[in-house]
């Protein structure tokens, strides 16, 4: 392949689509033309389209978007609703029970219910309206570095046209570097460049490990006569079943305009058992008697599946290095007690914004320069709120009732508990061998559990994602020893990747007369979750991005 790249500069680059880096242009646009400031900025997106890679709840506190969009209502703010009221459940295996008491952090009376994917590409468009150079379907492949190997001079786009074996087609082009003075990375949770920075720069060095939930989510079409036609609640939560209280997570329901409900569990990445199922966790909620009575005779239209980063305050990165600043899911700027992380992303664009307009002002980008983002942060509502829930994740990972004592205790400490700076445990090291668990998950789901419509496959649900990859491409979930997959993995965890993937894409196949062994992969199904990435005993999986524009095509969850 050819080196020589076609380079094109830029004053500011965001990466990734997603609230943190739109709401970031969107405000670095509005500061610079208020200040007499010329500025070249753009911003690039792995998906197809800003928006077809965002999936979220979502409940959306408007602080931040009446900050930087104050008439937001007018200005076509895709609201599906208000939320009119919540209602919060424990549901164990055939009952629900109301929760008297809803944590102050989970009213949201007065929040807006929004399609993501809808909000995210209307934010889109303010920002080309702004002057924003946005490119869509360009994957951020690389970091670039300058000669001190310690300052971020932009990034390098993914090649298209390479076939399997890594050898160009007859369409390739070459990836393009995209210089600019600073770099804002945006990527999401698990970004696979933050990685890359993470060790050569050792921004999370001295910090807690970032850990993570996966979200399976729904858009149901519902009858005309359903739950929410008389209902004062339109925001649903519920804990307890299936997952019971030694793993954390749980449901939410909320109602959509034209008859639509958006329906997803949340499960904590840090369960112990390896014969959990997630997307099979996901199935169970939908058929508790409260929960079907709620969505019956509806359809599915889309599904999806995404992390999302809850360790908080204690987990976040260093802000800034030179010519570098981190912002969103990415720097886990996520209110975990809350469930939300929308509005909380975009207050970090928006600081680092302000941060790179003085930086502007003096012609200094170096760590000490941009730093200001940092000494914004503290000075900010975004550090109150997310140092209330600094320790939040880790007391709801503990098992059985000792995590409402936590919790509790945090609750009437503004965050501290019994005792502050909890500890956590990576994700990839919770899982306890098959021979130590007693498993109630050995049962799986036959195929006459789904009926199509309103129970569907992971493979119908992939389907429904619109998740589209060019097939004749090198494979972007990089498995590192198949060997260790078949043997250790197999006779240690059962090869928990099969259940870990909503997708599908990791297969094991067993050899009827031989009994062996192979796992196979089938990357077209990736969700770009990530949840194999973080999830993995033995870190043998690594995700990296696949060609520019592939992937989910969400348009309404």
């Amino acid at each position: 392949m050819d080196n020589v790249r076609e380079q094109i500069e830029f004053d500011v680059l965001f990466v990734g689509g997603g609230p943190a880096s739109l709401a970031g242009a969107i405000h670095l646009m509005k500061l610079a033309k208020s200040r007499g400031l010329d500025l070249e900025v753009a911003l690039i997106e792995k998906g197809a389209d800003t928006g077809s890679h965002a999936l979220s709840g979502a409940v959306l506190n408007p602080i931040a978007l009446k900050e930087l969009i104050p008439n937001y209502r007018e200005a076509g703010c895709p609201i599906e609703t208000d939320v009119r009221g919540d209602e919060f459940y424990f549901l164990n295996r055939t009952r629900h029970y109301g929760v008297p008491f809803v944590p102050k952090y989970m009213h949201n009376k007065g929040f807006h219910i929004i399609s993501l994917s809808k909000f995210v590409s209307w934010l889109g468009r303010l920002a080309e309206g702004h002057g924003v150079n946005v490119f869509a379907g360009f994957a951020g492949k690389e970091v670039l570095y300058g000669q001190d190997e310690s300052t971020v001079i932009g990034i390098r786009t993914g090649d298209k046209g390479v076939g399997k074996d890594n050898a160009p087609k007859a369409n390739f082009e070459a990836g393009i570097d995209i210089l600019a003075k600073v770099t804002v990375f945006g990527e999401g949770p698990r970004g696979s460049l933050l990685q890359a920075i993470s060790k050569k720069l050792h921004i999370f060095e001295g910090k807690m490990p970032q850990v993570f939930e996966t979200g399976i989510k729904e858009v149901i079409q519902l009858p005309d006569a359903n739950y929410f036609s008389d209902s004062r609640g339109n925001d649903i939560h519920t804990f307890g079943y299936p997952l019971g209280l030694n793993t954390h997570g749980g449901g939410f329901i909320y109602e959509m305009k034209d008859n639509r409900a958006s329906l997803g569990l949340i499960v904590g990445l840090s369960y112990h058992d390896t014969m959990l199922d997630l997307y099979e966790e996901f199935i169970r909620f939908k058929r508790h008697p409260f929960i079907s009575k709620l969505i019956k005779s509806g359809r599915v239209i889309e599904q999806g599946a995404r992390t999302i980063v809850t360790g908080g305050y204690y987990t976040m990165p260093k802000l800034a290095v030179s010519g570098g600043l981190f912002v969103g899911s990415s720097a886990s700027m996520i209110n975990a007690p809350a469930l939300k992380g929308i509005h909380t992303s975009m207050k970090s664009g928006m600081l680092a914004a302000e941060a790179i307009v003085r930086a502007f002002s003096k012609e200094d980008f170096t760590q000490e320069a941009l730093g200001y983002y940092h000494h914004l942060f503290e000075d900010s509502w975004l550090k109150k709120e997310l140092y209330t829930g600094r320790n939040f994740t880790q007391a709801v990972s503990k098992k059985g009732l000792v995590k409402f004592l936590h919790v509790g205790a945090q609750y009437l400490t503004d965050g501290r508990g019994i005792f502050d700076k909890m500890p956590i445990e990576e994700d990839s090291k919770t899982l306890r061998p098959l021979k130590d668990v007693n498993s109630h998950h050995t049962r799986r789901y036959e195929k006459q559990a789904y009926d199509g419509v309103l129970f569907v496959d992971k493979l119908t649900g992939v389907y429904l994602s619109k998740t589209q990859h060019r097939e004749d491409q090198p494979c972007h979930l990089i498995v590192h020893d198949l060997s260790l997959c078949v043997n250790e993995c197999f006779e240690t965890y059962r090869c928990p990747c099969t259940r870990f993937c909503p997708g599908n894409v990791y297969e094991l196949e067993i050899d009827d007369k031989t009994q062996g062994k192979r796992l196979r992969l089938n990357p077209s199904n990736c969700l770009h979750c990530k949840t194999c990435d973080i999830k993995d005993p033995y870190g043998n999986i690594t995700w990296i991005c696949p060609e520019g524009g592939d992937g989910p095509g969400y348009t309404v969850v």
